[in-house]
């Protein structure tokens, strides 16, 4: 690998490193600040560009994620991040909702749910399937799906590869 080659490589990965090691920080700073709104962590991204960008995307098991709850979780955490002085660069930050077109990634999604039109893929033995159809119940480590026709499908939870609300117009 020529000299060129090796100090690229390095830096990205140094580069990811840091990335880790910041969104980290914040996750651990973050999350006590978004469970007293009665909301829960979903993820935490931070984009580089000409303004670093930290988007904490937060959920709510009881209802749905509102501008004033996100206003209020992104000041207290502003200040956090200020305070302890986790970064040493101007950014912004951006608390939200993950969105309908973000994957469910937390079980607790589900059971805020029930009810709604949502596609699964998911592995079953060796094969890869994909399910569309009503959430019906969520029970500890797997849901219920109803396809068109009334099929139902028990999947578990760590069977799902990607798990997305569809929305309804």
């Amino acid at each position: 690998m020529s000299a060129g080659r090796s100090s690229l490589f390095l830096y990205l990965c140094h580069g990811k490193l840091m990335t880790d090691t910041l969104i980290n920080d914040i996750k651990s700073i973050a999350e006590p600040i978004v469970q007293q709104h009665d909301m829960f962590l979903i993820d935490i991204e931070v984009k580089h560009a000409k303004l670093m960008e930290i988007w904490v995307l937060v959920d709510s098991e009881k209802s749905g994620v509102n501008l004033d709850e996100c206003s209020k979780i992104s000041k207290s955490l502003g200040f956090e991040l200020e305070e302890k002085e986790v970064l040493d660069s101007r950014y912004r930050l951006n608390v939200s909702s993950p969105g309908l077109s973000r994957p469910l990634s937390d079980i607790r999604q589900y059971s805020k749910n029930v009810g709604r039109t949502a596609k699964i893929k998911y592995k079953a033995d060796d094969n890869y399937i994909t399910v569309e159809g009503v959430l019906e119940k969520v029970d500890g480590q797997d849901f219920l799906l109803a396809s068109e026709g009334g099929k139902q499908t028990e999947i578990n939870f760590s069977d799902v590869v990607e798990a997305k609300i569809v929305p309804k117009i």
